[in-house]
């Protein structure tokens, strides 16, 4: 079986190939480990390997997790869905949103970050392939939204992040991921990321402009939801 940290060399190996391809610096691509239902071990030999940023879509969960790698000088990204009544707890706790998509939500992560700490860095998450099921602004509804989570105070917007839907074929799997490029590019804001990118995307993501890819089970392993915690005991989102 392979070890996290020989999963992580060959992820960055994937990341070097793509980055050559796109004629791009691999050093401008950052890798986030997305460690849902993984306990705090494998992100601790994560950090050991050389990663330092944790995506992570439960808070609960999340939290706990902090408490015990409290010791390690960790990113900390939130990425997914909010619910209102959680925001306090991840403005307070969090370096980075990922999955912003209202104007209400964005205006309560504002007010609540804590003065001490600097702004929260923020990104629109975009329903890029039109899904119902998925969360996420529409692209017509995205250039107002942006101008109004830029101009609030505890907030840094810093780009737009998006989940597209699986594809088949390569050509496929970049077209959302070049239409969220050009929506940013669209933009009128001073934005340096694009979250996009996943482990089975990687390299279409990198082609397409990626800032910051989001790799879990690549990293990890394939998750074995029998037994890890249930939705219940991780809390809500």
């Amino acid at each position: 079986m392979s070890t996290i940290a020989e999963n992580i060399a060959n992820v960055r190996e994937r990341i070097q190939r793509a980055a050559a391809v796109a004629d791009r610096d691999p050093d401008t691509i950052t890798l986030m480990a997305v460690s849902k239902t993984r306990p705090a071990s494998a992100i601790r030999d994560a950090w050991a390997a050389g990663v330092q940023n944790i995506g992570e879509n439960y808070l609960q969960e999340a939290l706990e997790k902090m408490a015990t790698l409290s010791d390690l000088p960790l990113t900390w990204h939130f990425i997914g869905p909010i619910q209102s009544n959680k925001t306090k707890t991840i403005a307070e706790h969090f370096d980075w949103v990922h999955s912003v998509d209202r104007l209400k939500i964005a205006r309560r992560l504002s007010d609540q970050r804590p003065e001490h700490l600097p702004p929260l860095n923020v990104c629109l998450q975009v329903n890029i392939s039109g899904e119902d099921s998925k969360s996420g602004v529409s692209l017509v509804e995205l250039p107002e939204l942006a101008n109004a989570v830029a101009a609030l105070p505890g907030l840094r917007l810093r780009g737009l992040m998006a989940i597209p839907a699986p594809a088949a074929t390569s050509a496929a799997r970049r077209a959302p991921l070049a239409a969220l490029r050009e929506a940013q590019a669209k933009l009128d804001l001073p934005l340096d990321t694009l979250s996009m990118g996943m482990s089975d995307d990687l390299a279409e993501a990198i082609q397409e402009g990626a800032t910051m890819v989001r790799i879990g089970s690549a990293l990890f392993g394939a998750r074995d939801y029998s037994t890890t915690l249930t939705h219940s005991e991780r809390g809500s989102n």
